[in-house]
């Protein structure tokens, strides 16, 4: 190596040293992106407020949930008893709850088993719009600070006023025979309700539409956080069930690898070496693939099979094996399919099936109606199997 060339070699080696240097002295640009991540210490997460539940809940236990609603309450449900086996107050505090229908509809059976559920967002699912009965409205022409207030006189000193991160999104449609108005927000001189408390079976649901109160930069300005404890004490001090926002992203932050993610620079890095690895691989392995023979399929006589045996069955007469049988395969292909217990067939497993096939709710219960009496039925005759047979084939199809 000539001595030129280490020369220059040596001066590339210092501007990189250089390059680095600098990278990592340069203070990190603040995130005001809205997460409302409870692992998040960013202005718009939620770590403070999680850090001071236990404070706030002495008495209670703080649980995460890292699924659906659906997935998590609907396992807490004893079917044998009709009871769930815990209670408690389900929380989610984000802007844009992922919340679809059949979620919604857990937390309104798990309300009316005489349990709370807190949701602080801007938006809700249009179950729950439907069900309580309320409707929402967002004025985006609004600039300014906003001033928060409560209808209780009792908490009149906890009011505050918060200056960012604010939507002017309100209730614009109450029933008032089931809900009781419990605070306000104020825009200039424009005053609209702004957290509700509906009631639902023997439990209730209390909503609130500034998710932004409960970030770590508003609880954080003067007195905030007193607002936060007054939205707090309607909860009943029981089990607190926190909608986790790291369902998908835990085993990422858990990782060796998070300190990589955490620097933009060596993230791209990764991401650059990971896709000309994968680059690579596939023009290599399209360079080097040899001629693959082509093998013809073994014929498939499944279907001339289960003709053969289901013409046995229907010339000897046995219409009760053949209901039995039919009426079993469909059950599997519910548990299979829509991934829902057999073993009752009450009203909650038609309107689970109906939800979740897609099914008029009407039609799913005429037919569950007509499994249900075809296996209490000791003697059943040839009309009881054909009618069996189109009930479960328009399921299938229509």
């Amino acid at each position: 190596m000539s001595k030129t060339l280490k020369i220059y070699l040596g001066i590339l080696a210092l501007l990189l040293v250089g390059l680095a240097a600098v990278e990592f002295s340069r203070p990190r640009p603040i995130n005001w992106k809205k997460t409302y991540n409870e692992k998040h210490k960013i202005p718009y997460g939620t770590f403070i407020f999680y850090e001071e539940l236990s404070t706030l809940f002495p008495d209670s236990e703080i649980e995460n949930i890292r699924a659906t609603p659906y997935e998590f309450f609907d396992n807490l449900y004893s079917w044998k008893d009709s009871v769930y086996l815990t209670s408690g107050t389900y929380m989610i505090i984000d802007e844009y709850p992922n919340i679809d229908g059949t979620s919604a509809q857990e937390l309104l059976d798990f309300a009316s088993y005489g349990n709370d559920i807190f949701m602080s967002s801007n938006y809700f699912p249009n179950k729950l719009l439907d069900s309580l009965g309320f409707k929402i409205k967002n004025d985006f022409d609004f600039e300014g600070q906003s001033q928060f207030s409560f209808s209780n006189p009792a908490l009149k000193n906890d009011s505050i006023t918060i200056e960012k991160g604010l939507s002017n999104i309100y209730f614009s449609e109450i029933d008032t025979s089931y809900t009781t108005v419990l605070g306000y927000q104020k825009f200039d001189d424009s005053e609209h309700v702004n957290f509700i408390k509906t009631s639902w079976g023997d439990g209730y649901f209390y909503l609130h539409l500034q998710p932004t109160a409960f970030t770590n930069y508003n609880l954080l300005k003067k007195s905030n956080r007193k607002y936060a404890s007054a939205v707090m004490s309607y909860l009943k001090d029981d089990t607190i069930y926190f909608d986790s926002r790291n369902k998908t992203r835990q085993s990422l932050n858990d990782s060796k690898l998070r300190f990589i993610f955490s620097q933009p620079a060596l993230r791209w890095a990764w991401y650059t070496v990971l896709i000309a690895t994968l680059l690579f691989m596939i023009f290599n392995a399209k360079r080097r693939q040899r001629i693959v023979n082509i093998k013809v399929p073994l014929k498939n006589t499944t279907v001339a099979f289960i003709k053969t045996i289901g013409n046995l069955y229907y010339e000897t007469k046995d219409h009760n094996n053949l209901i039995e049988k039919k009426i079993t395969y469909f059950l599997e292909y519910i548990r299979r399919v829509y991934y829902l217990e057999t073993q009752i067939l009450d009203d909650k497993f038609v309107k689970n099936l109906s939800l979740k096939s897609g099914k008029e709710e009407s039609d799913v219960k005429k037919l569950i109606n007509q499994i249900v009496h075809l296996k209490a039925k000791t003697t059943c005759n040839e009309g009881d199997l054909l009618r069996l047979n189109k009930a479960i084939e328009d399921f299938y199809t229509k």
